[in-house]
């Protein structure tokens, strides 16, 4: 489209000039001016012949609209699970380390406990506003006033899953990280960090509504060491493996929640099933094989 702004009509008429079908004007007016041309074309890019902007023939926009739309529902239904792994491995950390040092309820500022560089960051996170717009923290200091932090059990409720994924690195004490590894059945407190770091980048994408479909991991998901989640293909980085690795973690905990994730997963790959052009795009792309897991 350039550097010029161009009107809705402007943009059918280009779409159409590539070679794009578009069956209803109106609806494709509607379509464009509520998701957005630039947002679509993440999409469409996929539907073009190679180096050029000319769409695949046959190519319709309805098909690029079902196809965002699959995707959405993906990141929503993946998003909804991501906070429930999210919570319980906040719960893990506050529990384990807490009754590790009992005697220092705010260990995540305790220079025994962790690392200077989460201690020196802590007047960053906990300033003036955190401790103004998170009711308990508020309430703790009004009653505590000559408390710097609140203990872990409240502080830690409010910190972000990247900044408890960092707190839990900086654990000095390897035993009590293992503990808590030891929750998701691994032995390894590498694996335990690749792993929540992998649900951390594709949590991102899913809160900050990031296209979804053709992510990949920046570093390959080490080995899931539960048979019936782990990854059956070499591709250690794209959508599959990182679907695997969230139904792996979420299965650990809730066995229920892992099963109903799977069963939605399969629902809406369904949904999209003889769609020719956007399985094409699914299969190239995400290489579902989930189907597989029982």
């Amino acid at each position: 489209m350039g550097n010029r702004a161009t009107s809705v009509d402007e943009q059918i008429d280009l779409l159409k000039c590539r070679g794009m079908r578009i069956d209803d004007e109106e609806k494709a007016k509607e379509h464009l001016l509520d998701i957005g041309y630039y947002r679509l074309g993440f999409y469409w890019h996929y539907l073009q012949v190679d180096g050029t902007h000319d769409f695949i023939p046959g190519v319709c926009l309805e098909d690029v609209i079902r196809f965002y739309y699959f995707d959405v529902d993906l990141r929503n239904l993946l998003g909804k699970y991501l906070y429930r792994i999210e919570v319980h491995f906040r719960t893990q950390i506050v529990y384990h380390v807490s009754n590790h040092y009992q005697d220092s309820p705010t260990w995540f500022n305790d220079a025994r406990v962790v690392r200077n560089d989460i201690i020196s960051k802590l007047p960053i996170i906990y300033n003036d506003k955190f401790k103004i717009n998170n009711k308990p923290i508020r309430d703790h200091h009004a009653k505590y006033i000559n408390d710097i932090y609140a203990p872990a059990w409240k502080t830690l409720e409010f910190f972000t899953f990247g900044q408890m994924f960092r707190l839990f690195k900086s654990l000095k004490e390897d035993s009590v990280k293992k503990e808590i590894a030891s929750v998701y059945e691994i032995r390894d407190i590498e694996v335990l960090k690749n792993h929540i770091l992998a649900l951390i980048n594709i949590r991102n994408i899913c809160s900050h509504s990031g296209v979804l479909f053709d992510y990949n991991q920046p570093v390959g998901i080490k080995r899931i060491p539960d048979r019936r989640y782990r990854l059956k293909t070499r591709n250690q980085t794209n959508l599959n493996a990182s679907i695997r690795l969230i139904l792996f973690v979420l299965s650990k905990v809730s066995e229920n929640r892992g099963d109903e994730l799977l069963e939605s997963l399969k629902v809406l790959i369904d949904g999209v099933r003889g769609h020719v052009v956007i399985e094409k795009i699914i299969n190239e792309h995400i290489a579902f094989d989930i189907s597989e897991i029982n």
